[in-house]
């Protein structure tokens, strides 16, 4: 494994990373595999490095086994930018057979961002820095049920392409000879708790009478569930679950050593094919009744609900102003409309764009996180309050978390409905838009709707 400096100093970006070592990458097309299969491929060799990704509308999917480069900046400042260049030099002189042609293939960049780089970080987010993407070694795509096998490597010059190519000729042999032997059991919950739930009230209090007597027009404030397991939980098993539960989301895996960051997003942050931009204006809730009837008096009851629409309207005005400079067109619908997820439904404005000359995407990701739907308005003034209030380190928890390829393809979602795995145990988190009419225990049912995609991908309970 080739790691591009842990810590991001500026030295880092005069030099060629790694003294002369450089990027081979060579993109193979094989026949039908299931990913599932692909993540435990040899699960005991590439556990802690591997990652995983589904569209939300079951198009795409890439899964990547083991670490080529590891792309982390361990500062707050400059971040996204220093990635951005990091990546770009890795490419610059990197040899790359794909006659593919296909988004997601080649080189790809899989990983994310901490929601906060200013916030206290805790201990069970101490392994994922401020930033943490990987170069896989061996990556499967699934693009349009077509299947690819990209292997990656970055070694000194003395290495050729022609010997990756029998390294990846290799690899594909084994995978299609190897049976896959892994045995997947399901989890079982010894104890359930909500990380102090009163003090998280009095906290939504404290906000609202602040946002009564000030400028700050609407916070977010996140909170989180603690489960206890019988034995050590599998990262493929809580996958497996929400990709049969959460069909229509971003189902996301990301290892980093022992533990996963895992979810099942129904929020797009940016997505780019080619020059075409598509970006997600998701706040506003309400809950889902089985009731079909009932159900969609919840969902009109909604579109007119006066508190959400203007919780929504920050989400697109700041979506509209972070694209205008990158964007040659914006096309935004005047009004949203319902996405109905299994267990609630929100309000939905697709943003669609034209990119310019000056896009690169993880430059825009940086100028869209974190969007009023998981931060608040003015950002700067939310966060603060978000610093003080909260009482946790969100870690990557409603941050950006996707993937770039080596043509400026990508897609990142934000990471909500998420969870972080470590071993017998998980944090779960969910948070809700805090406006001056708030009511607190509202706001506290609304998180415990919020809770239950990966609190039923685990198999527990409502709480």
């Amino acid at each position: 494994m080739t790691k591009i400096l842990q810590t991001i100093n500026d030295d880092a970006l005069h030099s060629k990373p790694n003294g002369e070592n450089k990027l081979y990458s060579i993109t193979l097309p094989i026949d039908s595999y299931d990913p599932m299969d692909f993540f435990n491929y040899k699960s005991s060799s590439f556990t802690g490095e591997r990652f995983f990704w589904k569209s939300s509308d079951g198009l795409f999917g890439a899964v990547g086994l083991g670490i080529a480069a590891m792309l982390s900046v361990d500062g707050d400042e400059n971040r996204f930018q220093v990635t951005n260049e990091l990546w770009y030099q890795l490419l610059r002189d990197a040899e790359i057979k794909n006659s593919s042609g296909v988004r997601g293939t080649g080189p790809l960049l899989f990983g994310g961002f901490s929601f906060d780089p200013d916030n206290e970080k805790e201990m069970e987010w101490e392994k994922f820095g401020h930033s943490t993407l990987y170069l896989p070694s061996y990556m499967l795509t699934v693009a349009e049920d077509q299947y690819y096998i990209t292997v990656n490597a970055v070694c000194n010059d003395s290495f050729s392409i022609e010997t990756l190519r029998e390294k990846a000729n290799n690899f594909v042999q084994q995978l299609t000879n190897d049976s896959i032997l892994y045995q997947e059991n399901p989890i079982k919950i010894k104890a359930c708790k909500e990380i102090a739930p009163e003090d998280w009230v009095h906290s939504v209090e404290e906000i609202v009478n602040i946002l009564k007597k000030s400028n700050v027009k609407k916070v977010v404030l996140a909170r989180k569930l603690l489960l206890e397991f019988e034995e050590r939980a599998q990262s493929s098993y809580i996958i497996k679950q929400l990709l049969k539960q959460q069909p229509t989301s971003f189902v996301f895996a990301l290892e980093v050593g022992g533990s996963c960051f895992l979810g099942a997003s129904p929020e797009r942050l940016i997505k780019k094919t080619g020059n075409h931009v598509l970006s997600t204006c998701l706040a506003g809730s309400i809950g889902r009744n089985e009731n079909d009837h009932e159900d969609q008096l919840l969902g009109e009851a909604l579109l007119k609900d006066q508190k959400n629409l203007f919780e929504h309207e920050l989400v697109v005005s700041m979506i509209e102003d972070a694209l205008k400079p990158y964007c040659t067109e914006l096309e935004i619908p005047e009004e949203p409309i319902l996405m109905k997820m299994p267990d609630i439904q929100h309000l939905y404005t697709p943003v669609v764009g034209i990119a310019n000359k000056e896009f690169s995407l993880l430059n825009v990701v940086e100028k869209l996180h974190p969007t009023p739907a998981l931060g608040g308005v003015p950002t700067k003034a939310a966060l603060e309050i978000i610093r003080e209030k909260e009482n946790m380190d969100r870690g990557f928890y409603a941050a950006p978390i996707g993937w770039t390829d080596y043509l400026g393809n990508g897609e990142f979602a934000v990471g909500i409905r998420s969870g972080l795995l470590n071993g017998n145990k998980a944090y779960l988190y969910a948070g809700c838009g805090l406006v001056s009419d708030s009511v607190s225990k509202e706001e506290l049912k609304e998180t415990r709707i919020k809770f239950q995609p990966m609190l039923k991908a685990t198999g527990g309970e409502n709480v």
